[in-house]
């Protein structure tokens, strides 16, 4: 790849990674539903002025019903999920629970697509699944104040990522990229609009709050999501998967930093085998080149 190439490699994978770091400020004034609905809110107003800069707003028009079906799978119900479980998982740990999203993508294109699952990648996955056991292993409880249903959460969230891409790959091609992570965007956004209202918070969040959910849309969301498809169109979806690698990286990184939150030997071991796992399953290890 070229240094252009990697270097938006690099930030793609800082910016959300950087997600769960602002989900952790937001989440525990705004609550789950209002943060993901400001944030689909607000990334889909960012990307709606994109493409009236381009020109190219009529390409919503293509397939709404399946750009909102689109958005509800890879947006809003994931980042529900996601915030609920940053109000009591760590940002690093939830990052590398999000890495499992390949493999589960894998696992549904099996099922849905029928695309033939090899023997080297029923091992990743199964090497996949045993990272997360490793990572979850002590706390997986569902007592009260235990980590199971945020746990849940989170592999709900990837697995919902694991659809979209799939349902992305089958019922939207033809369509623009931009198109696509707006109109994706605007669908989530319009779902979560009610919820939003219904479940808004009492109590105004502080400043701090707000940054972090405004820095997360526009950041994590519109700017990352032009980033991702821009990755795709030069490298192609197999070098952009890649990122998959790095942002469990950053998640502890930025947690780390700004959070003070602590790296522990589970975590460490959890991400090496997921990663793994999560390699093997994507082909991205074992893979042989053929000639075009």
């Amino acid at each position: 790849m070229r240094l252009r190439d990697v270097t938006d490699l690099l930030l793609l994978a800082a910016l959300w990674g950087g997600s769960f770091l602002f989900m952790r400020i937001g989440a525990p004034q705004f609550g789950a539903i209002p943060m993901a609905g400001l944030r689909t809110g607000i990334a889909a107003l960012v990307l709606v002025g994109v493409m009236l800069w381009r020109g190219k707003i009529r390409e919503l028009g293509i397939a709404p019903w399946r750009l909102f079906t689109t958005g509800l799978v890879s947006s809003a119900i994931p980042f529900v999920c996601f915030g609920f479980a940053a109000l009591s998982l760590k940002a690093g740990f939830s990052a590398i629970l999000n890495a499992t999203a390949p493999f589960w993508g894998a696992l549904v294109a099996f099922a849905w697509l029928g695309d033939r699952l090899t023997k080297l990648r029923v091992a990743g996955l199964a090497v996949g699944f045993a990272g997360v056991v490793v990572l979850v292993w002590g706390k997986l409880s569902f007592g009260s104040g235990g980590a199971g249903p945020a746990i849940i959460a989170v592999l709900l969230a990837t697995l919902c990522y694991g659809i979209a891409v799939n349902y992305a790959k089958r019922y939207l091609a033809g369509i623009g990229s931009l198109a696509s992570a707006t109109g994706s965007q605007i669908g989530a956004a319009v779902a979560m609009a009610p919820l939003l209202l219904a479940s808004w918070p009492a109590v105004m969040p502080d400043l701090t709050a707000w940054l972090a959910v405004i820095a997360m849309a526009v950041l994590c969301t519109a700017i990352a999501y032009l980033l991702y498809f821009r990755l795709i169109l030069r490298v192609g979806a197999t070098r952009t998967i890649a990122v998959t690698f790095l942002i469990p990286i950053f998640g502890m990184f930025w947690g780390w930093i700004f959070l003070a939150e602590a790296v522990t030997w589970n975590m460490a071991a959890g991400t090496v085998v997921i990663l793994l796992g999560t390699a093997l399953t994507t082909g991205l290890i074992g893979a042989r080149t053929t000639p075009a």
